[in-house]
């Protein structure tokens, strides 16, 4: 039986690495980990970004599981998820031997 050279949670940690690519997302993860949440407008208003580009980084952020959005109308409120973030942390300690 061949044995598969990537392992699932290579696969996994590279994901959370991309989405953690820009510093913008860092920033946004950093933010959200010091606070319960944050409406996606009053990102806008610290963030010198266009409303679309915010919008994209959070949905990369969003697609990798690291932060959970919720509509309440007309606003978005996003929280970090903290399930995978812990997931993330733990599969970053054990690849680089922290």
């Amino acid at each position: 039986m061949h044995k598969e050279t990537i392992t699932s949670e290579q696969k996994k940690i590279a994901r959370y690495a991309k989405a953690m690519g820009h510093p913008v997302r860092i920033y946004v993860l950093e933010l959200l980990s010091k606070q319960a949440c944050c409406y996606s407008g009053d990102l806008t208003e610290v963030l010198p970004i266009a409303k679309s580009t915010l919008s994209q980084h959070l949905k990369e952020l969003k697609d990798a599981g690291l932060i959970q959005g919720e509509i309440e109308a007309p606003k978005i409120r996003y929280c970090i998820n903290h399930e995978i973030w812990e997931e993330a942390k733990q599969l970053f300690k054990k690849h680089m031997n922290i």
